[in-house]
């Protein structure tokens, strides 16, 4: 496990166009699946501890966000060549162990990885409804609290404040993560 911050925010960045397989073995285009009010996509994987750290919690806040018009879509793009669990099969099982109510996509081919310039997982990236970049920060820190309380996250409270007011969230801290497992060329 190679732990990578994620860069500043790129502001007002454009989000990229996919077409990637959900877990439910159907393709999405990302202008299927916006939000109303912002968009919320997450690069996460099965086997990062750190994004196991936060899963339980990230599932109720994004199912309250979704109720307040921000979409939440995941994508996966690790190796699971060489990281078996992160393969399509157990991204499967993993969304309906937790209740995923967002789209679990798999880059296979890691190029939306590469085009949004993700380095880890979690690596969170908030949109406002004109799919401009506002929010690329943590979910919370994990280091100084045990317990958080559901709709307490500091990704939660960034995109309730973009879907409301449409402007960035101030005091962005960067993502901490496993860094995504890339293969080898």
């Amino acid at each position: 496990m190679v732990e990578t911050y994620t860069p500043e925010c790129d502001f007002n960045e454009k989000a990229h166009d996919f077409e990637l397989k959900n877990v439910d073995d159907k393709f999405y285009r990302l202008d299927e699946l916006v939000g109303a009010k912002a968009t919320l996509i997450m690069f996460i994987c099965n086997h990062c501890p750190y994004v196991k750290s936060i899963l339980e919690q990230l599932v109720v806040e994004a199912s309250v966000l979704q109720k307040k018009g921000v979409a939440c879509i995941a994508i996966n793009s690790n190796d699971y060549e060489q990281y078996p669990e992160d393969s399509f099969e157990n991204m499967q099982k993993i969304s309906k162990k937790y209740g995923f109510s967002f789209p679990y996509l798999i880059d296979d081919s890691q190029a939306i990885a590469r085009e949004y310039q993700a380095v880890c997982t979690p690596d969170f990236f908030g949109y406002n409804s004109e799919l401009e970049l506002l929010y690329r920060g943590r979910f919370d820190d994990r280091k100084t609290s045990k317990q958080m309380s559901a709709n307490s996250s500091e990704l939660f409270k960034g995109m309730i404040e973009i879907a409301r007011t449409g402007k960035t969230p101030i005091n962005q801290i960067p993502s901490v993560g496993c860094s995504i497992k890339w293969r080898k060329k």
